[in-house]
């Protein structure tokens, strides 16, 4: 794992490199993506199962093999033991308490001339929710992904996840009871956000998707945005550091590494102005990896795309971290809220020595669909307003129009719009 330095002449340089951390080869898979799309929409299921065949290794037989029987989902949830069941129910709790919070609330307002202002806050009728099940599966996602969307109020809740061999992962199907999940499809990749943004005779159309995956997902919901809304476009995992010497180097290391197994694309940056930190924290580093089941893939991941910073000052460490804008931001200092207004660009900021991020992956309570590559800039984490449309609510007294309605007919016939003048101009005195 590289150690830069800040002082460094051919600092800046490798600094604008590794902002580009997150760049995803959109370009290179899109032609394949589009002819995906183009499929699902042309021929629905019967493109399905040959995507299906090809790429998960099974073919189904028949649609209704597509779908996942209801009592697979509740016999896994009742097989569960009592530890894990009662684990995967306080995460439950956790983030559908946070979530109910966020929820956005409808209003009206009414002024002295009689009229009346709003906002009516409405849930999608149905949501797409798109669970990865490739290298690994992630039950957790499913509970990130299906909590808002009912807290929100969402009618129907379709899920979709890959099925390698025809087998999903049990923990999973636990996880998709306990959400009351009533329409899940083994269907992965591409054809499935297609499926889901377009339908087919089994997948309903839905309104819009959520949920993580590799490139060929991202790509695919770029491409069906505006057909559908979707959430954000996510690349792989990564997490930001910032740190003092007051840090724990062992716990600093392993959090790096907590990111680094997620696959060999993820980013792992400390950024810290302790020289002896961060020699500390890379010599740890590599003494836990060997530790690690998913050793490989960490190594890749540290080795290739993941780096130390050590600064001149933490003001800079910050300046620096918030040209990153990190997925995940850790603040490691001794008083890590003072930081906090300064923090501008983070998808989930944790704050002090023990907030690891797996934390707030599985029990924190805020969701872990969170913008990568940068994109916090512009992004926010994935919420109950994705879930949600709001609609304004206008209702003008005849002394309301009376009190505005000429300024209004003037900046309509300004705009050379004559007939919105006058519809204007007939209802004043």
């Amino acid at each position: 794992m590289v150690i830069l330095k800040s002082c460094d002449n051919d600092f800046m340089q490798k600094f604008e490199e590794l902002l580009g951390r997150g760049a995803m080869d959109m370009e290179h898979v899109s032609s394949i993506v589009g002819e995906i799309i183009k499929e699902i929409r042309s021929e629905g299921n019967a493109a399905l199962k040959r995507h299906i065949g090809k790429f998960d290794g099974w073919e189904p037989s028949s649609d209704s093999d597509l779908q996942v029987d209801t009592k697979e989902m509740e016999a896994a949830y009742a097989a569960l033991d009592k530890e894990l069941k009662e684990a995967l129910h306080l995460a439950y709790d956790r983030i559908k308490s946070y979530h109910e919070k966020q929820m956005p609330k409808s209003w009206i307002d009414f002024d002295e001339a009689g009229n009346t202002l709003g906002q009516k806050v409405t849930p999608v009728e149905r949501a797409g929710l798109y669970i990865p099940g490739g290298k690994a599966a992630y039950p957790s996602s499913l509970l990130m992904n299906a909590i808002p969307a009912i807290v929100a109020g969402v009618e129907e809740i379709v899920v979709t996840t890959p099925a390698p061999e025809n087998s999903i992962n049990h923990l999973l199907l636990a996880a998709a009871h306990l959400c009351g999940i009533k329409k899940m499809f083994k269907v992965g990749g591409a054809s499935a956000v297609a499926a889901m943004a377009y339908g087919t005779e089994t997948i309903p159309k839905v309104d819009v998707v959520t949920g993580p995956g590799n490139i060929f997902v991202a790509t695919a919901k770029k491409m069906v945005y505006g057909d559908v809304n979707i959430d954000m476009i996510a690349g792989p995992s990564e997490i930001g550091i910032l740190a003092d010497e007051t840090a724990i180097p062992e716990y600093l290391a392993i959090d790096l590494l907590s990111q680094a197994e997620h696959d060999e694309m993820a980013s792992s940056i400390l950024v810290t102005p302790s020289q002896k930190l961060a020699e500390a924290v890379r010599e740890t580093l590599y003494m836990e990896l060997g530790k690690l089941d998913r050793e490989l893939i960490a190594r890749k991941s540290i080795e290739e795309r993941g780096a130390i910073i050590v600064t001149r000052s933490m003001e800079e460490a910050v300046t620096l971290m918030n040209r990153i804008a990190p997925e995940h931001l850790e603040v490691v200092t001794a008083n890590p809220f003072e930081l906090l207004p300064k923090i501008r660009h983070a998808g989930a900021i944790f704050l002090g020595a023990f907030t690891p991020e797996p934390i707030g992956d599985y029990m924190a309570g805020p969701n872990h669909t969170l913008p990568t590559g940068g994109t916090a800039r512009f992004y926010s984490p994935l919420s109950t307003e994705n879930f949600i449309k709001k609609s304004s609510i206008i209702a003008m007294s005849e002394e309301g129009i009376n009190a505005i309605g000429e300024a209004c007919a003037l900046l309509a016939k300004t705009e050379g719009l004559t007939a919105h003048e006058k519809s204007v101009r007939i209802r004043l005195d």
